[in-house]
């Protein structure tokens, strides 16, 4: 590969070349701007929508609108669009990734691939990764695209639906990627259209890409309701939890051993597999278990909620670590995110493992909730028309962003030579030798004045190197998650003289570290890793906070044997080879024999993860499936469109239902069970009683009696019609019917497909692919959910009694979301006065409620 690359070049370089005529006649368009006024260049907006309406494409304005708004930004914001911000703004057109590394100004591409595109006036998303990025990015650039005529809105979490709408009509809208979703989901909940915020999903340019798309990607977007389920089995299961004892697999499982069945010998009454962050009950566990819950059999399939219970209870004890993975803040247990290290207020795992460390660390165990709503985010951005990003690291991830968004990776060169030294890894045997060396190194920098910006993994990692510096009488800031609030502040000034900052991961990502008085000539900014990330971009992202625009800096990573990356994936051969060199004490081994073990780690989780994630959007496939045909109908009610071809179109479904499920797939009427058929079909559709002749009988096939049939139920919903004073109050109805029974149908449906799929794993020991088995499922009970819909609406709209006023109702309320706080919770109101039962009743008939229309309720419903 290597080889091929020196010969042809490497795919950014192709493109690249393709690029630079592109860039060279925006640059020459320069002069000619420079001499147009303000009010001249403000015009060029208009024209090119003016141009854009006669035919040109926006491939046809880019050079000119380039060179717009490259002007327009040295005018209204002092920043004048490098030639590299120019390529990576060229890329972002196209759809794909601009690799920028840190400092190279993304702020201001974004905007030059925004203006371009919101000509179109379909409206262009900025996604960014927090509140306050897309808040500081929508106030600065904004002057840039009011300067030219356009309007600029940004998402907030808290602002109303009034606000989400106003923000969603402007040209350019900046919010974090879960306000986008969750608005999406939101859209496609609501009973009114005039309630919807988003218009259709154009074009979006996505900040930090792969944070957005490949981190955060694991986790899907989920809107929730409460659930009457009891938590009292997460409090016992988490009691047997602690008497359990932690085993392991005696020898080795090979594939062979697997092939032949041999008998696998454990002890302990459960064994953890870090690398796979599984626990599985060993024989000896599951008669505890069996015995503690007084059961006779925990495989049976009544049993499974309790052996779930069982899993999590042990995953919350022995996988999830207070202040690395959560943090315990007012009496709840709040996530924080792996790979920035932010906490994550109102976000809850789920399938009950946020139940199970409730449990565990003994605060209120909150109800386990009810899926209402859910989307990946893989799904959500592929239904952009067009979307692009940036980030400074996403090389690594190219075939990710190619086999699931359709996205290939451009790196842009910088706008200056890095200047940033990248030492070799220091790796020691033991956690406290490595310590001990970050430290002295931290001191040796600080003495001269040289600023340190030390990355931890974790929150413990933080506060012990915290706590070891102030015994050394070194001030420095401490920024993770249980200290986020200054969080721009803090990184900002990472790079003043003589500061030492310590963050969790990439906290502060977004914001410049710009270097203070003397920093230079004290050899620029520092960056320590106190170990490696199990991703390398997480990695590169760290060491790319030095070296800005051409500032000097270093960066050096320090490691140990002891470290989770090296001790659960590093070679056990590797350590005894290290053990047998004796080396003295605080010698560090030389990199080269580690460097390997490392990056293939590394090269391991990340494999992983990829395919976690690929794992996760092969199942949300099926239910993407069933969602754009649930949304796609939800739109046309909402539309005002005319249902009723479609409710007879339902009534002619049901009715061949009942036929064909009844007539033994026999074509003779004496053939067929005629009082179960009427049963059947009589539950939904009150057909009169009907009198045949012998010679009708004789001569009736499936076909004609289902024609029949349905001629008899059309002309019987027609005489329902004219017991309405005006048609548009029975139409009406059929909006609303329909849009409750899909609501209702469709939460059903999702919770259901949730539960299934966590039981489907078990088709594994059935030599059964579980993907595949869900997918079947899968499809039976969306018919069965059609089914039910028809079957419902129609049943309601042949009983439903005419009213002067009709209002749609709500499925679901007090929702919430587990991405963040609760945004947007709308209690049901009811519009008019409640019915009395000895109120007059509604109809007119003087007679009260309760002996008219009130006395028929079981059998018709009244809207």
């Amino acid at each position: 590969m290597k080889l091929l690359e020196k010969i042809f070049g490497t795919h950014s370089s192709r493109e690249l070349k393709r690029i630079e005529p592109i860039v060279d006649a925006i640059e020459a368009l320069g002069p000619a701007m420079e001499e147009l006024s303000d009010e001249a260049l403000r015009a060029k907006t208009i024209e090119f929508k003016e141009r854009l309406g006669q035919g040109e494409t926006l491939d046809d304005l880019l050079v000119e609108a380039y060179a717009v708004v490259r002007e327009a930004a040295r005018r209204s914001i002092g920043l004048y669009p490098y030639r590299v911000q120019l390529v990576g703004a060229i890329v972002l057109h196209q759809g794909r990734i601009s690799e920028m590394k840190t400092g190279e100004g993304k702020t201001l591409v974004a905007p030059i691939a925004a203006y371009l595109n919101a000509l179109e006036g379909k409206g262009v998303h900025v996604v960014t990764v927090n509140d306050y990025l897309a808040k500081r990015d929508s106030e600065w650039m904004g002057e840039l695209f009011r300067f030219l005529g356009l309007t600029v809105g940004v998402l907030l979490n808290g602002i109303d639906n009034e606000e989400r709408r106003a923000a969603y009509s402007c040209d350019i809208t900046y919010g974090t990627n879960n306000e986008f979703g969750f608005d999406y989901l939101r859209d496609n909940m609501v009973i009114y259209k005039k309630e919807m915020v988003q218009r259709e999903l154009h074009y979006a340019i996505i900040d930090e890409v792969d944070s957005v798309l490949i981190d955060e990607a694991r986790t899907p977007l989920i809107i929730s309701g409460s659930s009457s389920k009891s938590t009292a089995l997460y409090q016992q299961a988490d009691m047997l939890a602690t008497r359990l004892k932690k085993g392991r697999i005696l020898g080795e499982v090979t594939k062979m051993s697997a092939i032949m069945n041999e008998e696998i010998q454990e002890e302990g009454d459960f064994v953890i597999d870090e690398k796979a962050k599984n626990v599985t009950l060993t024989a000896e566990g599951v008669e505890k278990v069996e015995a503690y819950f007084r059961l006779e059999n925990l495989a049976d399939p009544e049993n499974m909620e309790i052996q779930h219970h069982m899993i999590l209870a042990l995953k919350a004890r022995y996988l999830m670590h207070k202040d690395k993975d959560y943090v315990i803040s007012d009496g709840e247990i709040v996530i924080v995110d792996e790979f920035t290290g932010r906490l994550m207020p109102g976000r809850r795992y789920s399938n009950g493992l946020h139940q199970a460390i409730e449990a565990k660390e003994g605060v209120d165990v909150r109800r386990e909730s009810k899926t209402l709503a859910t989307i990946t985010f893989q799904n959500y951005f592929n239904r952009y028309a067009k979307k692009s990003g940036m980030t400074g690291t996403a090389l690594t991830e190219e075939d990710e962003f190619r086999e699931i968004y359709g996205m290939d990776v451009i790196v842009i060169p910088t706008n200056r030579p890095i200047a940033r030294v990248d030492h070799a890894d220091v790796v020691y045997k033991s956690h406290p030798e490595k310590v001990h060396a970050i430290l002295d190194e931290i001191e040796a920098s600080h003495a001269k004045g040289q600023p340190v910006l030390v990355g931890t993994i974790t929150i413990d990692s933080s506060e012990e190197l915290s706590r070891q510096l102030k015994k050394r009488g070194i001030r420095h800031n401490v920024l993770n998650a249980k200290f986020h609030q200054q969080e721009a502040e803090i990184v900002a000034d990472a790079g003043l003289y003589g500061a030492v900052t310590i963050a969790t991961n990439m906290a502060g990502r977004g914001t410049d570290i710009k270097l203070g008085e003397g920093v230079v000539a004290a050899g620029g900014l520092k960056i320590i890793g106190t170990e490696r990330h199990e991703s390398r971009r997480i990695d590169n992202q760290l060491r790319g906070r030095a070296g800005r625009q051409g500032d000097p800096g270093e960066s050096r990573f320090y490691l140990s044997l002891d470290d989770d990356l090296m001790r659960l994936f590093g070679s056990e051969k590797m350590k005894k080879t290290v053990e047998r060199l004796g080396l003295p004490e605080n010698e560090p081994i030389a990199a080269t024999i580690l460097s390997n073990a490392i990056e293939n780690a590394q090269k391991k989780v990340e494999g992983n993860n990829f395919g976690i994630r690929k794992h996760l959007l092969e199942y949300d496939g099926v239910m993407n499936e069933q969602r754009e045909i649930i949304y796609a109908e939800r739109r046309k009610v909402l539309e005002g469109e005319n249902m009723k071809e479609v409710v007879l179109k339902m009534i002619r479904e049901i009715i061949e239902r009942a036929v064909n499920s009844h007539s033994n797939a026999m074509d003779m009427m004496d053939e067929w069970d005629l009082p179960a058929m009427k049963e059947s079909l009589g539950k939904v559709i009150p057909i009169p009683p009907m009198e045949l002749s012998e010679e009708e009988r004789d001569t009736m096939t499936r076909e004609k009696f289902i024609d029949m049939l349905y001629k008899n139920s059309a002309a019987l919903y027609d005489r329902r019609e004219k017991e309405f004073d005006d048609p548009e109050h029975l139409r009406e109805a059929e909006r609303v019917i329909l849009l409750k029974a899909i609501d209702q149908k469709w939460m059903d449906h999702i919770d259901n497909m949730d539960q299934m799929r966590q039981g489907i794993s078990l088709m594994a020991y059935g030599q059964r692919d579980p993907l595949v088995e869900y997918k079947f499922v899968g499809f039976d009970m969306f018919d069965e959910m059609i089914e039910s819909i028809q079957e419902d609406t129609v049943r309601i709209l042949y009983r439903v009694v005419p009213r002067n006023k009709l209002e749609r109702e709500r499925v679901a309320t007090n929702m919430t979301t587990n991405k963040g706080p609760d945004a947007r919770k709308e209690p049901l109101k009811r519009k008019d006065k409640k019915v009395g039962r000895n109120d007059p009743c509604p109809c007119g008939s003087g007679k009260k409620y309760k002996h008219c229309h009130g006395a028929v309720n079981s059998e018709k419903e009244v809207i």
